[in-house]
């Protein structure tokens, strides 16, 4: 195999991987965008979301600063 041959197919495979690489994030990020969207149409809500000031967690500690 010559040394061009070999950087060619070298490259060639690191770019095939990249690209699966990204169609999978691609992919996983639907897929969470759809199981977020189906969580909140049932009233499930993110953590990160703000709370009304007042409320309490399920510990008890008061929340809202």
């Amino acid at each position: 195999m010559t040394h061009a041959a070999y950087v060619f197919a070298a490259y060639g495979i690191s770019a095939l991987v990249i690209a699966a690489v990204g169609i999978w994030i691609l992919i996983d990020q639907a897929s969470r965008k759809r199981e977020l969207k189906e969580l909140e149409q049932r009233g499930i809500r993110r953590r990160s979301e703000r709370r009304e000031p007042g409320k309490t967690d399920s510990g008890g500690k008061r929340t809202g600063k």
